[in-house]
C-alpha cells in the first residue's frame, strides 16, 4: 500500500511543495515528449520511406493553411508558404513526350538474320511467281558474354651467325604488374567491377571460374593493390589540381579496416572525401585516415586557399580558422533535422510539428531558386541570389530566433532549430559566391557508389587495400565526373602509365588531357571492350 503524502501545514511550505511538484511534472512530460519522439523516429527510420521529399499538402497533418506567398511575406506560424506544385520538374527539352520502347543505339552494330518463304510458297492461288515488294524490320537487342583471350607476347631474338657477340631479344613494353598475366584490360575489367559496379571479388573470382579461367580471390586482391600503387603518381597530380581552385567540398565517411595495427577489427576509420576544381575539370579525390581528426583535414587542405563547404562536422571550423579558409555549410544537412522532427511527430500536430513543417517549405523555396538558376554562369547566380534568396534568408533568420525561445531545446525541432541557428553564417555563404553551391550533395553523390559497395564487402582487409580502394575510387570517380567511360578511361591508364617516364607524360593522362571521344566511343563495336 503506498504510502500518504503528508502535506505541511505552512501555506508557504504547501505552496513551494505545490510549486516544485508543478515544476517536476513539467519536466517529466518535457522528458516524455523527447523519448516518444525519439521512438516514433527510430520507427520510422525501420519501418518508413527513407525519402525526404516533402510536399505543401502534407501540412494538412498539422492543421495548417500553405499556399504560396510572395518573398515579402511574413515568416510565422500563419503565413502562407509556396506549395510545391510549382516545383515539378518539366519534362527536358526536345522530349515528345510519347510512351513505349525506346529505338535501339544506331551506332550498335547490326546482324541481317533474313526470313524469307520457301519456295513452295512463293506462287498466288493463280500460280504466279510471287516478287519481293518490301520487307518488315524488326530489332532484338543481343549480347555476347565477355570474350576471354590470352595475349602470347612473343619477343624476337637476334643473334651473328658468324662471331659470339651475344645476343639481342626486343624489350617487353612496360606492364602495370610486371612478371603478372594480367593485362591492363583484364584489370581494368576488375577495377570497373569492384569499385563501379559495387562486384566483390570473391563474386569476380566466381564469375571467371564459370567460365574455366580460375583467379583467386586473392590473386585479385593482390592486382588491384598493386594498381592502387600504380596509380599514385596521377592521384598526386590530382590533388595539386584540386587544390588550385578556389572552391572545394569535403565530406567523409566509415570504413572498417580488419588488420591494422594497435586497433581492434571493430574499430571505425574513415575515408575522406573532396570535390573540386575547374567546372569544366572537375576532381573527385578519396584518402583514407584511422581517425576522423581535424590533423587529417589540415594534411589534405595542404596549399588551398578559398572557400571550404562541408557538413556540420565540428573538425572544419577550427581548420578554416587556422588556414584562412571561409566556410560554407549544407542546406541538405540543415533540412535533414528538420525532416526527421516531422518525421517523429504525432500524427495530429502542435505548434513544434508546426515549425519544422514551416522550416521544411521554406528550405524548399530556396531550393526552388536554385532549380531555376541551374547551368546559369556564376554572375548571373550570384545576382539572381541576392534579389531573390537574400530576402527569403533575412525573414527567415527573424522567424529563427523567435522560434529558439518556444521550442523544447532537448526536442528533435529544438535542435533542428539550434543546428541551423549554429550553422547560420555558414549556410548564407553560398549567396556571396555563385560559384557554390547551396549544399553539399555533390560530393556526397561521389561517395554514394562506395556506400554501396561497403554493403557488399562490409570491411577491408588491410590497410594497403583501403589505401588502393582510396585511389581507384579517386579514377573511377574522376572520370565519371568528366565524362569518361571508365572501365576503356582505366585501360587506357594501366596501358599507358608503365611507360611514362616524365611528368609531362602522366599530365597526359589527367581526365581532360586524353581523346574523350576516343574513349567514349571505342567501345561502339561489333564486340564489348
Amino acid at each position: 500500500m503506498e504510502q500518504a503524502l503528508e502535506l505541511p501545514e505552512d501555506p508557504q511550505a504547501l505552496k513551494r511543495l505545490v510549486l516544485d511538484l508543478v515544476r517536476e511534472n513539467r519536466q517529466l512530460k518535457v522528458k516524455q515528449d523527447t523519448l516518444e519522439e525519439q521512438i516514433r523516429l527510430l520507427l520510422h527510420k525501420r519501418f518508413g520511406s527513407n525519402s525526404e521529399k516533402y510536399r505543401a499538402e502534407q501540412s494538412d497533418l498539422f492543421n495548417e493553411a500553405e499556399a504560396y506567398c510572395d518573398d515579402s511575406a511574413e515568416l510565422d506560424e500563419a503565413a502562407p508558404i509556396e506549395s510545391e506544385a510549382a516545383a515539378e520538374v518539366s519534362p527536358p527539352a526536345g522530349a515528345s513526350g510519347q510512351r513505349g520502347r525506346k529505338a535501339l543505339p544506331a551506332e550498335l552494330p547490326r546482324i541481317d538474320i533474313i526470313h524469307d518463304l520457301p519456295e513452295s510458297l512463293r506462287q498466288c492461288s493463280e500460280g504466279h511467281t510471287l516478287v519481293v515488294i518490301g520487307e518488315d524490320i524488326s530489332e532484338q537487342l543481343d549480347i555476347i558474354p565477355a570474350k576471354v583471350q590470352v595475349l602470347r607476347h612473343i619477343r624476337k631474338k637476334y643473334a651473328c651467325p658468324c662471331c659470339q657477340a651475344g645476343v639481342k631479344t626486343a624489350p617487353m613494353p612496360a606492364q602495370p604488374i610486371p612478371k603478372s598475366n594480367a593485362s591492363p584490360a583484364l584489370l581494368a575489367y576488375i577495377v570497373t567491377g569492384k569499385f563501379l559496379d559495387a562486384l566483390p571479388l570473391y563474386r569476380q573470382s566466381k564469375q571467371f571460374g564459370r567460365i574455366g579461367v580460375h583467379l583467386p580471390r586473392a590473386t585479385l586482391a593482390n592486382w588491384v593493390i598493386r594498381c592502387g600503387l600504380l596509380s599514385q603518381a596521377m592521384i598526386n597530380l590530382l590533388q595539386e589540381h584540386l587544390n588550385t581552385y578556389p572552391i572545394q567540398q569535403m565530406d567523409e565517411t566509415i570504413v572498417q579496416v580488419l588488420k591494422e595495427a594497435g586497433r581492434a577489427a571493430t574499430s571505425d576509420s574513415y575515408l575522406w572525401v573532396q570535390r573540386g576544381g575547374p567546372p569544366e575539370q572537375p576532381v573527385i579525390l578519396f584518402n583514407y585516415s584511422p581517425t576522423r581528426s581535424q590533423a587529417m583535414a589540415e594534411h589534405l587542405l595542404h596549399g588551398f586557399q578559398g572557400i571550404l563547404q562541408t557538413d556540420g562536422y565540428v573538425g572544419y571550423p577550427g581548420v578554416c580558422i587556422k588556414h584562412g579558409l571561409r566556410h560554407a555549410g549544407c542546406w541538405a544537412h540543415a533540412r535533414r533535422k528538420f525532416d526527421e522532427a516531422l518525421k517523429a511527430q504525432k500524427p495530429k500536430g502542435t505548434s513544434k510539428a508546426g515549425k519544422a513543417s514551416k522550416a521544411l517549405l521554406t528550405i524548399q523555396k530556396l531550393y526552388l531558386i536554385e532549380k531555376e538558376i541551374k547551368g546559369l554562369p556564376a554572375e548571373l547566380k550570384l545576382q539572381i541570389r541576392q534579389n531573390k534568396t537574400v530576402p527569403i534568408l533575412k525573414t527567415m533568420k527573424e522567424w529563427l530566433d523567435t522560434s529558439l525561445t518556444q521550442v523544447n531545446p532537448s526536442g528533435l525541432t529544438g535542435k533542428a532549430l539550434s543546428y541551423l541557428s549554429n550553422q547560420w553564417p555558414t549556410l548564407i555563404m553560398y549567396c556571396e559566391d555563385g560559384r557554390l553551391d547551396i549544399d553539399n550533395n555533390a560530393v556526397e553523390r561521389a561517395i554514394r557508389p562506395f556506400v554501396i559497395g561497403r554493403n557488399n564487402w562490409m570491411f577491408s582487409d588491410t590497410v594497403k587495400g583501403v589505401e588502393a580502394s582510396a585511389n581507384l575510387y579517386s579514377l573511377v570517380e574522376t572520370a565519371k565526373a568528366n565524362g569518361l567511360e571508365p572501365y576503356r578511361y582505366l585501360r587506357q591508364i594501366f596501358t599507358e602509365l608503365p611507360r611514362a617516364q616524365t611528368i609531362e607524360e602522366i599530365e597526359r593522362l589527367l581526365p581532360w588531357n586524353v581523346d574523350k571521344d576516343s574513349i567514349n566511343h571505342g567501345w561502339k563495336s561489333a564486340t564489348w571492350g
